[in-house]
């Protein structure tokens, strides 16, 4: 027997104890889909806990702030059950704004910044999440992924 057969052995039986579930695998796979060449990663700097008193509608909104290559800051609100993100590029810019997530189909939630820097996702659904900027000057920059 062989190293490779041995492998493939094991491999075979903890497939058979406890199989990758389909929905993983999935995952996996789509991971790749998303990558964007090129773009700047803007990290998350600060992830505030819902405050009342700060969301437009008054219902508790969750305050985030990623930091970004070259001095770019991307503040973002999420609030209300329907997940409503709204927020602003620091310094303000235009840019087309793509919502990254596993339940949605690549580009399908898009929102765009006016020149002030301001966007608004009206309904973003639960689960990990990023955002895609398409600058004006053809650079993109993805924010790191969070759960809602």
């Amino acid at each position: 027997m062989t190293e490779d057969d041995l492998l493939a052995r094991i491999r075979a039986a903890f497939h058979d104890a406890d199989p990758v579930p389909d929905g993983v695998l999935a995952s996996g796979r789509s991971a790749f889909s998303w990558r964007t060449r090129d773009a700047g990663l803007a990290e998350l700097a600060r992830d505030e806990e819902p405050r009342a008193a700060r969301s437009v509608r008054g219902t508790a909104a969750r305050a985030l702030t990623f930091a970004g290559p070259g001095g770019l800051t991307v503040e973002i609100e999420v609030a209300g059950r329907g997940r409503e993100i709204t927020g602003r590029l620091v310094p303000a810019t235009s840019a087309r704004v793509t919502v990254r997530h596993l339940g949605t189909a690549p580009g399908e939630l898009t929102a765009y910044a006016d020149g002030s820097g301001q966007f608004a996702l009206p309904s973003v659904p639960e689960g990990l999440f990023s955002l895609v900027f398409d600058l004006p000057d053809a650079t993109s920059v993805v924010t790191s992924w969070v759960r809602l």
